[in-house]
């Protein structure tokens, strides 16, 4: 009786926080949109690159075929909040094709293609696994190592942030998403006793922290400096150290 108990609050607890990430990742999603307002605005992409999408849409795909009953039965919000995603990053790079010059519509199309013909292949290729567990691990591997990679990428960010002394180019909103998706993630996988999930969230939780600190550390010095060309700031900041 007391372990049935123990049970279902597990239970509550790990959908709780699997609703939780579902909807902090809607922030993260959502992000791009002044962007594309920009390059829609504009009839052109500029400078903008299609890259993250691109990666975005591979990484939600990977993951929400782990989620998926196929693979992990007990995973159901994983393969939710990723299918949403890769349902935004796939507008968003229709968008940017829409709107991109010649080469940068071939190279991004081509680039799609690569997407769906691994995602085509890591499918038929998992499910001649026959061993569930196996199919499981596999999968899991390859959903993990592509989270750990997504989360690692606001290094640069972070290093920019430390050499210019400013969050100008570090939006506090998308930050703080990313933390509390992470650590929302992070949770659930504990309480589903999912490694392939919370470890690469637990990398995202600290990652996260990270940015959040730096961000209220270096707030007040970027409302001085936000007038300085980024160059400048750089150089001064190497000047000093």
């Amino acid at each position: 009786m007391v372990f049935t108990a123990s049970n279902s609050v597990l239970i509550i607890c790990k959908d709780a926080a699997g609703i939780a990430g579902n909807i902090f990742a809607f922030g993260l999603f959502v992000s791009p949109a002044h962007t594309f307002r920009r390059i829609i605005r504009n009839h052109a992409t500029e400078e903008f690159s299609g890259l993250p999408y691109i990666y975005a849409l591979l990484n939600c795909l990977i993951c929400t075929w782990y989620g998926s009953p196929i693979v992990s039965s007990d995973n159901i919000l994983v393969m939710t909040v990723n299918s949403v995603g890769a349902v935004f990053q796939l507008v968003y790079i229709t968008l940017f094709i829409i709107y991109a010059e010649k080469s940068k519509k071939v190279r991004m199309l081509g680039l799609l293609a690569a997407v769906c013909g691994l995602i085509a292949i890591m499918v038929f290729g998992s499910l001649q696994i026959t061993d569930a567990a196996t199919r499981r691990l596999v999968v899991g591997l390859l959903s993990c190592a592509s989270l750990i990679s997504m989360f690692a990428s606001p290094l640069f960010i972070i290093n920019l942030v430390i050499q210019t002394r400013s969050v100008e180019f570090m939006p506090f909103y998308l930050s703080l998403s990313t933390f509390l998706m992470s650590t929302s993630f992070l949770l659930y996988g504990i309480f589903n006793f999912d490694p392939f999930v919370y470890v690469p969230n637990g990398v995202g939780t600290i990652l996260g922290i990270v940015q959040l600190a730096l961000y209220f550390y270096y707030k007040d010095s970027s409302k001085e400096d936000s007038r300085e060309p980024l160059e400048f700031r750089k150089i001064q900041s190497s000047s000093e150290l």
